[in-house]
C-alpha cells in the first residue's frame, strides 16, 4: 500500500489576512539550484508578492528569495520567476481573473523532491469584513478556552 504524499510548508504567505481566497490551485515553479536550496532552507518571503499572466505565460512577481550564502552565481533576491502551468489552467485563470480580483502566491511546499508554489484566486477584503472576521475567531477562541477549563 502507499502512502499518500506529504507536503512540506516551507514558506506562507500571511495573506489570508488581507483577502477573500476565492479558489486554490497548485503551480511548478522554474528555480536555479541556489534558490533551491534557499527555498529548503527557509529563506523565503511571499509577502508583497502577486501572480500575473503575460504573454501567455504565468509570472510570480515580487517574491524574494534570499541568495544562498554558499553560492558563487550572483543573484537577484527578487527576479520575475516562471510557473509551470498548462494552457489549458492559464485560459481558464484568465477567465476568472476581473477587476478587483488578483491571483496571490500562498506559500511554497515541497512534494517528492519538487517545490510547488500554491496560488490563489483572491479579492480584497473590507475592513468591516476584517473586524466580522477577528470578532469570530476571537469567539472561537474563548469558547474553546472556556471548554478547556471545564475538563
Amino acid at each position: 500500500m502507499k502512502k499518500p504524499f506529504e507536503k512540506k510548508i516551507l514558506a506562507q504567505n500571511k495573506a489570508r489576512r488581507k483577502y477573500q481566497i476565492l479558489d486554490q490551485f497548485e503551480a511548478g515553479i522554474i528555480l536555479t539550484g541556489p534558490e533551491v536550496k534557499s527555498i529548503k532552507s527557509g529563506h523565503a518571503n511571499l509577502s508583497d508578492s502577486f501572480a500575473k499572466i503575460s504573454a501567455g505565460e504565468l509570472w510570480l512577481i515580487g517574491a524574494h528569495i534570499t541568495p544562498y550564502r554558499f553560492s558563487r552565481q550572483e543573484q537577484n533576491p527578487k527576479r520575475d520567476r516562471k510557473l509551470l502551468v498548462k494552457k489549458s489552467e492559464i485560459n481558464h485563470l484568465a477567465g476568472k481573473l476581473q477587476r478587483g480580483v488578483t491571483l496571490i502566491p500562498l506559500k511554497f511546499y515541497q512534494k517528492r523532491s519538487l517545490i510547488k508554489l500554491e496560488l490563489g484566486i483572491a479579492r480584497g477584503l473590507k475592513l468591516y469584513n476584517k473586524k466580522k472576521f477577528q470578532k469570530e475567531k476571537e469567539l472561537k477562541r474563548e469558547t474553546a478556552r472556556e471548554l478547556k477549563n471545564l475538563r
